[in-house]
């Protein structure tokens, strides 16, 4: 704790000649009584009030000393934090075309995946994620960070609309997903720099194959794990609006396996088969226990003004002062 104001501090010293003047001004005020002989009285055994008769000037030395503090405004300490963590850097790379929508996996794939992604980065508090989605294009929805609120908050807003309503290409281009998150790891120091790419599809637009994405990763130590998400049968649940109404028709499952276990095989990665939710958050769980390396870590605290506790606590050490005065510890003069 510091203080804003520590001139104020020296206000505590006037507590030295008030506790002086108050035993020499009550020594000479003290009313007595002349007594032929008091050797009756001398083991006479002292009561609790004669021993606590001094307890209102305590009181009010302490609620002084209250004040004074919170005059010279405490204040939490505001400072980096320089830490040495372990973690690894992680791109989540998330496939959000319409097909994501399927209903193999319930509720849906693409919120079977956001809630184990989700049970994942609250797993790895000292890793630095981040979140890249695609479908016929791929953009960056969140960089690599350690602020894990935010991170789960931008994963809560991933929908697979987007491209239904044109703001992206529908279609799915994985070589683009990957490529977009080598580009946040390739600068990373990190020991561990990973990917974990999900998709249900096979790539089918984009400028960058998924094969040369895969070189790249290769070329920068990154590692790509790949997760094919989607029912072993032909063809899956798909939910469409028919007249206000929801109606479902069978769509084709095509993921191609092939090629994601080219793209785990050439990074040193791993290729996952998710065919239900259980599956995978056995998938995560397995990932979840990669090495790790060493980072450090920048924490800034802030300034907040401490005061208002201070104030209180002299309040109600003077209002019990006054209450024990006028009460149980009134003297009659």
């Amino acid at each position: 704790m510091e203080f804003e104001d520590k001139a104020y501090l020296l206000l505590l010293l006037l507590l030295i000649p008030y506790v002086i003047w108050y035993f020499l001004y009550r020594r000479k005020n003290e009313p007595t009584l002349r007594m032929s002989d008091t050797q009756a009285y001398r083991y006479a055994p002292k009561t609790l009030r004669m021993r606590l008769v001094h307890l209102p000037m305590l009181l009010r030395c302490i609620a002084y000393a209250l004040v004074v503090i919170a005059m010279a405004r405490p204040q939490t300490s505001s400072s980096w934090d320089n830490r040495n963590v372990e973690g690894i850097d992680i791109m989540l790379t998330m496939d959000v075309s319409t097909s994501m929508l399927a209903e193999d996996l319930k509720p849906s794939r693409i919120e079977a995946a956001k809630d184990v992604a989700a049970d994942f980065i609250t797993a790895r508090p000292n890793d630095n994620i981040g979140l890249t989605i695609f479908a016929g294009e791929a953009f960056t929805q969140c960089p690599m960070t350690l602020d894990h609120a935010s991170l789960l908050t931008l994963l809560k807003d991933v929908r697979t609309d987007i491209a239904a309503r044109g703001l992206i290409q529908d279609g799915t281009a994985i070589g683009m997903g990957l490529a977009s998150s080598v580009s946040r790891l390739k600068d990373s120091k990190a020991k561990s720099k990973v990917v974990i790419l999900l998709t249900d599809g096979t790539n089918n637009m984009g400028d960058i194959s998924p094969m040369t994405a895969a070189e790249i990763a290769r070329s920068f130590d990154i590692r790509v794990y790949t997760i094919g998400v989607g029912t072993n049968a032909k063809v899956a649940p798909y939910p469409m609006m028919v007249a206000g109404t929801r109606q479902y028709v069978n769509m084709p499952v095509e993921i191609d396996s092939r090629t994601l276990t080219d793209i785990a095989q050439t990074t040193g990665g791993s290729f996952y088969r998710a065919t239900n939710a259980g599956q995978l958050k056995k998938i995560y769980h397995d990932i979840d226990q990669m090495e790790k390396t060493r980072m450090s870590v920048r924490h800034f605290a802030r300034h907040y003004e401490a005061y208002q506790p201070w104030l209180w606590a002299a309040f109600l050490v003077l209002l019990a002062e006054v209450l024990l005065r006028l009460t149980w510890l009134r003297r009659m003069p």
